[in-house]
């Protein structure tokens, strides 16, 4: 017997430093611990704390992020992957934080929400999966898509699936099929929102600018069209008046990500005035806050431009990809 001890000593200590820490009762009864043992260790001044119903981290401090993930990926018993926001994290897609895990899982599964777990049954089964040591995360357009169906602010949808695709982790169409498979109910926003980065609106501010265009009725753009000087690309301005020689670009830092970005923004603008483009320049605070006042200012710098089409300049409309 103090053979067989020590051997599952050693399997509980492999399974430990293999899983973060955490371990589930079932998998400590089949380290040959008996729900005493287990009891002796979950006491109040005890070496092991209880995060989930039968989950257990071996330690008293606060969980890390990865704990957590590991804790709800035992949870269920048979998890197919995390998704939402918790993934999205995982990916290196920005999202807001969320206290809560969102767990994949089996129609079958009869466990139901516990703690900081939040469990959806789903008879969809991604198509692979991304490991990390014991858990598993669902691809990206799944985590885009789980994620934004929880949202209620069409602006936090947009975010998060232009953050998505600018951050080259997920393209068009896997998110649309994401859309068409997944459930119908909470896609409203998600179909806009697909539709707009689809269109060219690459970030949250962009299309803040065509919400702003459509509401006030002006003159329809291109979004993100190419524009060609002797053959030679110019510039993708985000929205342009090819018959009054007018573009409007979106400026923030937060939009772009590296101070190179920031650079080549710069030289942008430059290169479009010394073709003689009248470029506008707005904030995104700008357009959310002082949506009246840039309508007017698009208003005038277009009435001030009309027929002033620049035929040295060749427009290619963006396409979606």
């Amino acid at each position: 017997m103090g053979r067989l001890s020590q051997f599952d000593s050693m399997a509980l200590t492999r399974l430990l430093d293999a899983q973060r820490g955490v371990v589930s009762r079932d998998q400590a009864t089949r380290c040959a611990m008996t729900a005493a043992a287990i009891r002796h260790r979950i006491r109040p001044d005890g070496p092991w704390q209880v995060i989930l119903p039968g989950i257990y981290l071996n330690g008293q401090g606060s969980p890390t992020r990865g704990q957590l993930a590991v804790a709800a990926y035992l949870y269920p018993g048979k998890a197919i992957a995390i998704t939402g926001p918790v993934a999205l994290a995982w990916h290196s897609i920005p999202v807001s934080s969320s206290r809560l895990v969102d767990v994949l899982v089996p129609l079958e599964c009869r466990r139901v929400d516990a703690g900081f777990i939040r469990l959806h049954r789903t008879g969809v089964i991604p198509e692979r999966v991304y490991e990390d040591g014991l858990v598993a995360y669902a691809p990206p357009a799944r985590a885009v898509a789980d994620t934004v169906r929880q949202l209620t602010r069409s602006s936090d949808v947009r975010a998060v699936v232009a953050s998505g695709v600018q951050r080259g982790k997920v393209t068009i169409s896997q998110l649309a099929r994401e859309l068409s498979i997944g459930p119908a109910r909470g896609s409203a926003q998600f179909r806009t929102a697909l539709a707009e980065v689809a269109d060219g609106a690459r970030s949250v501010a962009e299309g803040d600018l065509r919400l702003l265009i459509k509401r006030e009725r002006l003159p329809e753009p291109l979004y993100n069209a190419r524009l060609y000087v002797g053959g030679q690309l110019l510039a993708e301005p985000d929205a342009w008046w090819k018959d009054f020689g007018v573009a409007a670009e979106v400026d923030s830092r937060q939009w772009h990500l590296s101070p190179a970005d920031w650079e080549a923004t710069l030289a942008r603008h430059a290169r479009m005035t010394a073709q003689g483009i009248l470029v506008l320049h707005f904030p995104p605070s700008r357009i959310r806050t002082d949506g009246q006042q840039v309508a007017a200012e698009i208003t005038a710098a277009l009435a001030s431009s009309r027929g002033r089409e620049l035929p040295h300049i060749v427009t290619v409309p963006a396409r979606a990809t």
